[in-house]
């Protein structure tokens, strides 16, 4: 199930989520064009590595760059390869612009920031003895999901159900397409080694995370204003359907 688009227009442009891709694109270009790409050691000195960040196993100091703490920010920017990268940015552009949207520009990067924290987090005290450096925004963007599937659950999600000569593409509650992401998250987590691949970790981590903020917080984070002018743009669309998202 491959999400292609929502239904719900923003009331403003989303600026921050749209500079976010830009840079994990350039940071991309950047990594690939570096020596260290190849052999792994960017991956090491701007990375997450539970055993540095905890402290239980140094780098090697040629790949000891920076305070491992700070790499719970870098690697957020940062991906595996080319497919990880535009996974992960289809999904932001698609979930993203909503959020921010919802919580204003500054609210929503430090929301995005601390999702992405989290996320990382989780995932090394699942491992904690690791060694295996962790990169991407994932965490991040998976905490993005878990407050969209909460702020709109019922939103219809244009997405490609790929099965061959009958791929076809339907419309499907959020709730369903983001609840079956989580569902494979865990699945695919429980027959995880933890030793290097997909951090599942991390993205259960950031989503629950996510979703948590915005259950318990969204009516203190989201501006009284904002909700109920989206509550009558909606209205509206449903008056008139003539307005276009």
């Amino acid at each position: 199930m491959i999400p292609l688009k929502d239904e719900n227009s923003t009331l403003s442009t989303p600026i921050l989520s749209y500079a976010i891709i830009g840079i994990c694109i350039i940071v991309f270009l950047i990594q690939i064009s570096s020596p260290g790409f190849d052999n792994g050691n960017l991956f090491y000195s701007y990375g997450v590595v539970p055993a540095s960040l905890l402290g239980t196993e140094a780098l090697p100091n040629d790949l000891n760059k920076i305070d491992p703490y700070f790499t719970l920010i870098t690697s957020m920017f940062m991906h595996g390869g080319f497919m990880h990268l535009i996974g992960n940015m289809l999904y932001m552009w698609i979930f993203a612009d909503n959020i921010e949207d919802d919580l204003g520009k500054v609210k929503f990067i430090l929301f995005y920031l601390a999702s992405g924290i989290a996320a990382a987090m989780t995932q090394v005290y699942l491992n904690v003895n690791s060694t295996i450096p962790m990169v991407g925004a994932s965490g991040a963007i998976s905490g993005v999901l878990g407050a969209y599937m909460i702020r709109y659950p019922r939103n219809k999600v244009l997405v490609l159900i790929p099965f061959g000569f009958f791929s076809q593409m339907v419309r499907i509650p959020a709730i369903v397409v983001l609840g079956f992401w989580f569902i494979l998250q865990f699945i695919s987590s429980s027959g995880s080694s933890g030793q290097g691949g997909v951090a599942y970790g991390a993205h259960i981590g950031g989503f629950v995370f996510g979703a948590a903020t915005m259950f318990f917080f969204g009516n203190f984070l989201i501006p009284q204003k904002t909700f109920f002018k989206a509550l009558n743009e909606k209205e509206d669309k449903k008056k008139n359907p003539w307005i276009q998202d």
